[in-house]
């Protein structure tokens, strides 16, 4: 009895998710079919015009737009972004930095320095434990 390996696929919003950009906005043929782990990684390493260009202008996931203007997908939704943005939205709301968006980066800001913190206040926790055996 041999056993076949069969190709590893995923679902195309799943792939999407991966390579960081908006199903919707891909070509037709990614959206329809299933995409495996092989071309994934070539989609990864070697990436065609369009998704170059969908990285490049948008229009962009949440997580992206998050990332991109140092809030949390959460503080998003708090702005009332709801709806995916191109480059274009993501500067011209850096540039005119509404109120919501000033808050939820200082937030996010907060966020971080206490996560260093307690990863700081862990290590030396685990390094006294090291010590006392």
């Amino acid at each position: 009895m041999t056993s076949h390996k069969t190709a590893q696929t995923m679902k195309p919003a799943t792939a999407a998710k991966k390579l960081g950009v908006y199903l919707q906005a891909t070509p037709a043929e990614f959206q329809e079919g299933a995409v495996s782990r092989t071309e994934l990684n070539t989609l990864q390493t070697d990436p065609p015009a369009w998704l170059v260009e969908l990285r490049r202008t948008g229009p962009h996931p949440r997580p992206v737009v998050a990332a991109r203007l140092g809030v949390s997908i959460a503080g998003l939704a708090r702005g009332g972004v709801t709806e995916p943005l191109t480059t274009e939205q993501i500067d011209a709301l850096k540039d005119e930095m509404p109120e919501w968006l000033r808050k939820e980066r200082e937030t996010q800001a907060e966020v971080r320095k206490e996560a260093a913190r307690i990863k700081e206040r862990n290590a030396e926790r685990a390094a006294r434990a090291a010590g006392q055996e």
